[in-house]
């Protein structure tokens, strides 16, 4: 289970790994340009019910927390897909897959 900590939170989002690998790659990328763009996720089934999207920009703090000490090998098709989302106007959108309990309501909606 993969960690990604959004500003000043102490609750975690809970994103799967592997998962939250790829979207480490182009949220990397991205910010290392000064682009700005949204990351939305339906809340697991075990967590209440909604959605929550937050909103990424170079000066609001990110960490990542990975379970695997070794990073996994990512596959450039996804990373494409993530970063063509990230570039359009809805933003990325993780599946409802790789959203693991616990960290729906770990940030208020943007």
């Amino acid at each position: 289970m993969g960690l990604l900590y959004y500003d000043d939170s102490e609750e975690p989002i809970h994103i799967d790994d592997l998962a939250l690998a790829h979207l480490k790659v182009v949220i990397a990328t991205k910010l290392r340009r000064n682009e700005s763009f949204t990351v939305s996720w339906r809340h697991p089934d075990d967590d209440a019910s909604g959605r929550s999207t937050i909103w990424l920009h170079p000066s609001i703090p990110l960490r990542f927390v990975f379970d695997e000490p070794t990073p996994p090998p990512l596959q450039q098709d996804r990373i494409t897909a993530m970063a063509n989302a990230a570039n359009a106007s809805g933003g990325i959108t993780i599946a409802a897959s790789d959203m693991l309990p616990g960290g729906a309501t770990a940030v208020q909606p943007v």
